[in-house]
């Protein structure tokens, strides 16, 4: 070895390392951990946020639960106890034909979280899709999209569905496609404007510029600034999912007779609403206690992730300024 050569010293090591990161990537790349982390304790410093998780929890460790356990069969008949008074063991008593009220609502929890579920999901796909069409194509594209959404959204989602349960008989599965197809319109006429509006933000024209397809660029920009709005229209879906399957069951469109649900539980006991007016109590309260879950957890959800929003002690919002990489 000559005796000008420098030697190779592990401090060369490292600065061939601190080289081949560049340190600003390094402290994004903690930033972004660290976001992803902290956003659950936002969420749940959120009195609406946490009232939400609460609910929405609790209904869906109960739908799991009656998978596999209920106190009593939900559908088993005992003549000799009917309208029993809320007491062990029957927590919340018994209907006109014996049932235990309390199992059939937990049985009726696993159609309310596959409905509110399946229709969230055939809305989000619905609505992206059309927004994606109605924003980033061809102006006579845009156009038909826009002219396509309006007329379809002028037709009520429930009025759909009842005609369709009519022709294809009552399903859960006919509610949750006209129910989500129906939001799923709504969510693109709510999200287009702001997929429109981000378009042309500088950090979308850079991404163009530096080779990012249409695609690219929807899923690391677009998407992501505009998750706020769409995260509130899919909470509301979701949310009036559970009422348009509540009101079609009750009304003898959604659900069949031989399928739990909270509508159909209300629909045989409003009818003794008067000789016991406490039976009713119960499907009513689970309705309405997992529509404002449902509904203030995607209110606490968006002030939590949204990046133009943040609190600071509690005190009110102040907007901030978030510009995503164009290259990660």
């Amino acid at each position: 070895m000559s005796r000008n050569s420098p030697p190779a010293t592990p401090l060369s090591g490292r600065v061939r390392d601190a080289d081949a990161v560049p340190p600003g990537r390094k402290e994004r790349r903690h930033a972004r951990k660290r976001a992803r982390s902290s956003w659950l304790r936002r969420l749940w410093s959120l009195s609406t946020g946490r009232f939400g998780l609460i609910v929405v929890a609790v209904v869906l460790a109960t739908a799991l639960v009656s998978l596999f356990w209920t106190p009593f069969d939900p559908q088993q008949v005992d003549i000799s106890n009917r309208w029993a008074p809320p007491s062990w063991p029957h927590v919340l008593g018994t209907d006109a034909s014996g049932r235990d009220i309390l199992s059939l609502l937990m049985a009726g929890a696993r159609t309310t979280v596959l409905v509110a579920v399946g229709a969230g999901l055939v809305a989000s796909v619905v609505g992206i899709a059309l927004a994606a069409l109605g924003a980033l194509t061809a102006r006579w594209v845009r156009e038909s999209v826009a002219v396509f959404v309006d007329i379809l959204i002028a037709f009520p989602v429930l009025i759909i569905a009842m005609m369709i349960s009519a022709v294809w008989g009552g399903s859960l599965w006919v509610v949750i496609w006209s129910v989500g197809i129906g939001f799923g319109v709504s969510i693109a006429r709510v999200t287009r404007p702001e997929l429109r509006r981000v378009l042309h933000s500088e950090f979308v024209l850079a991404g163009r510029m530096a080779g990012l397809t249409p695609s690219q660029n929807l899923v690391r920009h677009l998407l992501p600034n505009v998750a706020p709005v769409f995260i509130v229209q899919l909470s509301w879906s979701m949310a009036v999912a559970v009422l348009a399957e509540a009101g079609l069951s009750y009304l003898g469109f959604g659900a069949p007779v031989t399928e739990p649900s909270w509508g159909l539980l209300l629909a045989e006991l409003q009818q003794f609403i008067t000789v016991h007016p406490l039976s009713v109590v119960w499907p009513g309260l689970a309705i309405t206690f997992t529509v404002l879950g449902l509904n203030l957890l995607g209110d606490g959800i968006r002030e939590a992730t949204d990046p133009t929003l943040t609190r600071r002690g509690g005190a009110a919002r102040t907007a901030r300024t978030h510009v995503p990489e164009v290259v990660s």
